[in-house]
């Protein structure tokens, strides 16, 4: 599939996103564009939100790191299964109950105005990186086979996948996307679903003699549990999975703003249970997928693709389905999944961060109604900028596996959330609110500090993705000792 073909295919899809665009924007109204109305049906969204979780970096990167980590990584989904249950049990209610367009309003409700901006802050910077980690993704592949044979710079692909996200989401906002990522996660499952279909067609083998082979067995671990000092040991992975999901999804905007627009709490848990079934269930078909890229590479003598001369396996999956012979369709299907896959996550990430910036930040409710729209949308101009600059930056820093480091960062960020959304709920405490910000930083600050220790210094132990609940404990000490009594 040569670049214009990928271009043109690129601009298709967009079109079709630009016409949903135009029939769900026409309001253009906050609330259609914050909550959607209230109006989404709850398996639209639950739908949707399996493209909006797993994005780019489940699409390219979990299937890149098969043959560092295995399938251990399944570790890690297993606990997301237990988390969205607590999410939908547990935090939704309180949403729900409290009626708030930002989830960090709570934050207000329950101890104040600098904890309501602490929690903001934190979603802020989590949610930034997040984004530009999975766009970063998306456009090191439109770079590496479309616009470097055009000679168009890094910067310039940049520019482009955030002013077409700009595009789509300008009017319509969250209730754009609640259809939006119906589209994109349909692309996205049949995307993997082919590409598994039709290498094992090139290799001569049914899915069921895939299932069975011995070089599957090669790459098909999933349970580590020899040694408690491995960072991918079982109970760490399932107990980090178990709190990622409940930070990354319950107690962020971009996530649980989808959830928000469902009609009634019922329908939003139906939601959340759903999707959580569908989404294990996806995660391991890249899971396969991923063995199935390295088995055809080792057969066809294919080499690990190099970016700026070293080595990434993220790009693996996009070498085979576009530069090695098997065919336009699996190439077609590849690019619809992985434009889906990144789109997904992106326009919502800009949406969200619209949101909390404007409710958290703005206090947008509190300006004159004339000028709300006004705000609203040069808030959403300032977003796509601050995307554009971090993705630009992460081209020169971001060296290991995407979603390894994307887990890693999410310890250091969303663990002040968890500390502070836990206090709230499981106690009866009043706080300091002044001092609630030098609480959250502390924390993470001796979080990074914690998580840089060698192995070697801890007899071994190599610390992982548990960094994220030591972080909220940190967070919740911190609490514990500016506390003050009720009055």
């Amino acid at each position: 599939m040569n670049p214009t073909q990928i271009l043109l295919l690129i601009a298709a899809y967009f079109g079709v996103l630009i016409i949903i665009s135009y029939f769900t924007g026409k309001n253009d109204s906050n609330t259609d564009f914050f909550k959607a109305g209230k109006t989404s049906p709850w398996y639209v969204v639950a739908f949707g939100m399996v493209g909006a979780s797993l994005s780019g970096v489940t699409f390219i990167s979990v299937p890149g790191w098969v043959e560092g980590s295995q399938f251990s990584y399944f570790q890690v989904v297993l606990g997301y299964m237990v988390g969205y249950f607590v999410v939908a049990f547990v935090l939704m209610p309180i949403y729900y109950r409290l009626n708030v367009t930002s989830i960090y309003e709570y934050l207000l409700q329950r101890f104040g105005v600098v904890s309501h901006k602490t929690g903001a802050f934190f979603f802020f910077v989590s949610r930034v990186i997040g984004a530009a980690f999975r766009l970063f993704l998306v456009a090191i592949v439109l770079q590496q086979f479309v616009f470097n044979a055009w000679n168009v710079p890094f910067e310039i692909t940049v520019v482009i996948s955030i002013l077409l996200i700009w595009i789509y989401t300008n009017k319509g906002g969250i209730k754009t996307i609640v259809w939006t990522d119906t589209l994109q996660t349909l692309f996205m499952i049949l995307a993997v679903i082919l590409s598994i279909y039709f290498i094992n067609d090139n290799l001569g083998w049914t899915f069921g003699e895939f299932l069975a082979s011995s070089e599957l067995k090669e790459y098909s671990d999933v349970f580590v549990t020899d040694s408690l000092l491995e960072r991918s040991h079982f109970i760490k992975s399932f107990l980090g999975g178990m709190f990622i999901t409940i930070c990354m999804t319950g107690l962020d905007q971009d996530m649980m703003q989808k959830n928000l627009t469902c009609k009634s709490l019922k329908d939003a848990q139906k939601n959340m249970i759903s999707f959580s079934i569908v989404l294990v269930a996806v995660t391991f078909l890249f899971m396969l997928l991923g063995a199935l890229l390295y088995i055809y590479a080792n057969k066809n003598n294919i080499s690990m693709p190099l970016l700026d001369g070293e080595p990434r396996t993220d790009l693996l999956f996009p070498e085979i389905a576009l530069n090695s012979g098997l065919g336009i369709t699996l190439a077609i299907t590849f690019m619809l999944g992985l434009i889906a896959a990144a789109y997904s996550s992106a326009d919502s990430a800009l949406t969200s961060l619209t949101t909390s910036f404007c409710v958290d930040f703005l206090d947008i409710e509190k300006k004159p109604k004339d000028h709300q729209k006004s705000v609203r949308k040069k808030a959403h101009i300032a977003m796509s900028i601050m995307l554009v600059i971090v993705i630009i930056i992460f081209k020169y820093v971001l060296t290991s596996n995407v979603i390894d480091s994307l887990l890693t960062v999410a310890g250091y960020t969303y663990g002040p959330l968890l500390g502070l959304f836990a206090f709230g709920i499981f106690t009866k405490y009043q706080v300091k609110d002044k001092y609630v910000w030098v609480v959250a930083l502390c924390s993470a600050v001796l979080i990074a500090i914690i998580g840089s220790i060698p192995p070697e210094k801890l007899g071994g132990y190599v610390l992982g993705y548990e960094l994220l609940p030591i972080n909220g404990l940190l967070t919740f000490i911190g609490l514990i000792l500016i506390r003050r009594k009720q009055d």
